[in-house]
């Protein structure tokens, strides 16, 4: 692995624990030679992109080249999860560090975080990274102490709330305006993931000397599925039609109506290729590429609401299930990450890790601690090669929407538990050594699995604190 000096005594300096360039911010008489700059960081975030939606996870159908080539320039992990099955719990693991068992947002609804969430954006912030964060938030609306400036954002331009997150062409979105929100009235004729894009390289390029952790998060390709003709031309043959013809026309209800949903589907899963792309560019151009680590993933599995087809795709690739299960296709996501000359080209993780990893990975990277009481684990080790990779006991996710039901991986073992007015229904046991797409349910055959996998899911949550994710103790 070719690691240039400064980068190679940062790293050496990171993974021993000292902080020796904490947040970037030279103190007088310091030099870059002594004291290199800490990275920036960019995540970047998809909405209801399956595990199987990008040519690197194995999809055919649906061209991805600059994700593809950012694999083949980067890391792509295999056994990575998202915080939750559905959007606002994800999120919230992303942004604290805590998985659903112990986290206040533990379902979708517009539940803000409270001001003793702490954010990786306050943590980063605190430490002298500038943070823009742009696209949809999802944490706390305007008057709430979650919404964006006081969780760590200086700069913002985005959707507050779920819903109006729905649609590709909105009429208001919310923007940060010497820290406060304001709302910005557009003509419904622009798409948004533009400007979010575009407010993102401005921003890149606005704090290119000074340490940035950069968050852009899509709203794509969440339905509605509604794309610019660009993209949408890409898919459809000389006379106008769908290339994946025949198409079943969606004919609109919440979401609006779309005649060839396939073929709006694979134009916005490539279009977000390409905003990846954009960013990867920018950096280049700002001579950022080496000191910028980028991460790329989606908030859970692929959705089948507005004229979406996931079987068609087999957007869950090898998985079984999609958004709202507790299965594979629900959780587990795609993840690369880019860091030329540090992360080893065309590297591959079998890692087990998930969103709450992110916070001590991002704290990490910058040279500060998290907060005190978090359920992630560093990895980057495993994105550095250097020092040995701490690994989880296990994972664990909750969920509410249908009932309320548990899962959890320790190992090759996979449990998901389901419960019927209140109490423990039926336990399912899967090897995903053996059976990825779990298929075969082995508990009657391992009771004493079982019974260890049961008691990691009682000991691995807390009461809700919030009245709206309260489904099992009220049910009690």
């Amino acid at each position: 692995m070719a690691v240039h000096f400064p980068r190679l005594l940062f790293l050496v300096l990171l993974l021993t624990g000292i902080a020796a360039c904490r947040g970037g911010k030279r103190t007088e008489g310091s030099s870059s030679k002594s004291t290199p700059r800490s990275p920036n960081i960019v995540f970047i975030l998809a909405d209801d992109l399956g595990y199987g939606d990008v040519g690197c996870y194995g999809q055919k159908k649906i061209r991805t080249p600059r994700l593809d080539q950012m694999a083949a320039e980067g890391m792509r992990f295999t056994q990575f999860y998202a915080g939750s099955t559905v959007c606002a719990p994800s999120r919230c693991a992303l942004m604290t560090g805590r998985h659903t068992g112990h986290n206040y947002i533990r379902g979708n609804g517009e539940v803000p975080l409270r001001g003793q969430d702490t954010t990786v954006a306050q943590l980063l912030q605190k430490a002298g990274y500038a943070t823009g964060m742009f696209g949809k938030w999802g944490l706390g609306l305007a008057n709430t102490p979650g919404a964006p400036q006081h969780k760590g954002w200086d700069e913002f331009l985005g959707h507050l709330h779920h819903r109006a997150a729905h649609f590709q062409y909105p009429d208001t979105l919310w923007k940060l305006e010497n820290r406060q929100l304001q709302p910005v009235a557009l003509d419904g004729k622009t798409y948004a993931n533009d400007l979010f894009v575009t407010q993102a390289r401005t921003f890149m390029e606005k704090h290119r000397k000074e340490p940035f952790f950069l968050y852009l998060s899509l709203t794509m390709p969440h339905a509605e599925l509604k794309v610019p003709d660009g993209s949408l031309k890409a898919y459809l043959d000389g006379n106008g039609n769908s290339v994946f013809s025949p198409e079943t026309p969606f004919p609109g209800r919440h979401y609006g109506a779309q005649p060839t949903p396939h073929a709006a589907y694979a134009g916005m899963v490539s279009r977000i290729d390409d905003y990846a792309g954009q960013v990867l560019d920018g950096l280049k151009a700002l001579g950022l590429d080496e000191n910028t680590v980028v991460f790329f993933s989606s908030d859970n599995g692929v959705h089948v609401e507005g004229g979406s087809d996931p079987a068609y795709f087999q957007s869950s690739g090898p998985l079984r299930g999609v958004k709202r299960d507790l299965y594979e296709g629900g959780i587990r996501v795609p993840l690369i990450v880019r860091w030329p000359g540090t992360i080893r080209a065309g590297s591959l993780s079998s890692h087990q890790g998930a969103f709450w990893d992110f916070m001590p990975t991002a704290t990490g990277l910058a040279g500060v601690q998290p907060v005190q009481h978090h359920d992630g684990i560093s990895f980057v080790a495993a994105l550095t090669g250097q020092g040995e990779q701490q690994a989880h006991p296990y994972l664990y996710w909750e969920f509410h929407e249908k009932g309320f039901a548990q899962a959890a991986r320790k190992g090759d073992w996979k449990a998901v538990r389901f419960y019927q007015k209140g109490k423990p229904a039926q336990t399912e046991l899967y090897n995903l050594q053996n059976d990825l797409a779990e298929q075969l349910d082995v508990a009657p055959a391992h009771p004493a699995v079982v019974q260890e996998m049961e008691a990691v899911m009682d000991q691995a949550r807390n009461k809700p604190e919030h009245a709206l994710f309260q489904t099992l103790e009220k049910q009690q």
